[in-house]
């Protein structure tokens, strides 16, 4: 993409942004919240492409600005101060193109999202129960180095310990498009725990990621919701509670692609606190009907992408988990990391800013910028 090109996307966009700018301080905005949050959210990604396309401009007139010293002036420090600033200039100016263009790509509308992750033993028997137990774990310690906040939704522990499934809520600052690349098979080889006779196993757990979805983005009447309320343990395996803290809700859901009704069913005891219980069965009642309203725009996006690295393909075994070697191997992008025993302590940052610079690539890409 040639500067003059460049500018002019960004020039057309300047208008929109100081339009955008002044429907945020609208009152009457203000009070449609579905409309003032697409506006804040836009307002932000044009604001950070205005500031880029300030810097690219000051880069672009030293650049000039250092030519016409050089060419023009007798005075050897001007000269030399000039070649320097000319130097550094026309080295940052690539750096400013690329990260101008990858703020021209559109974002993926899910990304700021907070996520309902789901992980599931697969086969493997106990030692896949195990492997489970362990990813969430990893997964546990990277929310905290994070910063974020994760709640176990529900959960069902394997005979040996670890998890045959279980789910978590996260949210915190775009959570969902930094975790979306964790969907699909995991697979561990390893001597599993359980093995007596020291034989390695390959065993596998399945990691879904779900955006979240905003109260706004799904029709839920819950007049038509009927809530039960019953006893039942706390967290931790807690004995049974005096009063009937767990929640289960039944909604009737109007299937868009067959129009029969389907009963949903959801129960949460996750806290002893039942309105709390209520609020976490609700998110996950919006969850499941956003997703199953959504699967053709997911699958819109497998195939317009054809990258495993944006669509999460469950089918697929992404990543591969070799204990005796140490390793873990990212397949879809070829990376490997021979910090294993890190990795499973939640320091999986640099695999997943591999497969961003993968996903921007390809992103880039089909654009044609």
């Amino acid at each position: 993409m040639a500067e003059n090109n460049i500018l002019e996307k960004l020039d057309g966009l300047e208008a929109r942004f100081e339009e955008v700018s002044t429907l945020i301080t609208d009152p009457e905005v203000i009070a449609d919240q579905e409309r003032y949050v697409k506006l804040t959210k836009e307002y932000k990604e044009l604001n950070d492409i205005m500031n880029a396309r300030k810097r690219y401009i000051t880069c672009l007139t030293t650049i000039k600005e250092a030519k016409d010293i050089l060419a023009n002036e007798s005075d050897p420090d001007m000269k030399e101060m000039a070649r320097m600033e000319l130097n550094e200039n026309e080295e940052l100016r690539p750096d400013l193109e690329e990260e101008i263009k990858l703020l021209l790509v559109p974002k993926d509308p899910e990304d700021d999202k907070n996520v309902q992750m789901e992980v599931r033993a697969g086969t493997g028997g106990d030692e896949a129960a195990l492997f489970a137990g362990d990813l969430f774990s990893m997964y546990k310690k990277y929310c905290d180095k994070k910063g974020w906040t994760l709640s176990v939704t529900a959960a069902s522990e394997g005979a040996v310990g670890g998890f045959k499934e279980i789910d978590f809520a996260i949210s915190g600052d775009g959570v969902y498009g930094v975790l979306k690349y964790e969907s699909g098979v995991h697979r561990v080889q390893r001597v599993p725990a359980t093995e007596t006779q020291g034989r390695m196993h390959t065993s596998a757990a399945t990691v879904a990621v779900l955006p979240e979805a905003d109260k706004f983005e799904v029709n839920i009447n819950e007049g038509d919701i009927k809530w039960d309320t019953f006893r039942s343990s706390g967290a931790g395996g807690q004995n049974v509670n005096k009063v009937e803290s767990g929640v289960r809700l039944r909604y009737p859901w109007k299937n868009p692609n067959t129009g029969e009704v389907e009963e949903i069913l959801i129960e949460c005891t996750e806290t002893r606190d039942q309105p709390k219980n209520k609020e976490r069965a609700l998110s996950r009642l919006r969850t499941f009907i956003y997703d199953r309203e959504h699967q053709k725009y997911v699958n819109d996006i497998a195939t317009r992408r054809k990258s495993l690295v944006s669509t999460g393909d469950r089918s697929a075994k992404i990543r591969t988990y070799n204990y005796p070697q140490g390793r873990v191997t990212d397949h879809r992008i070829g990376y490997t990391t021979h910090d294993l025993q890190g990795f499973m302590n939640g320091d999986i940052q640099d695999m997943i800013d591999a497969l961003t610079v993968a996903e921007n690539a390809e992103k880039l890409k089909e654009s044609e910028l």
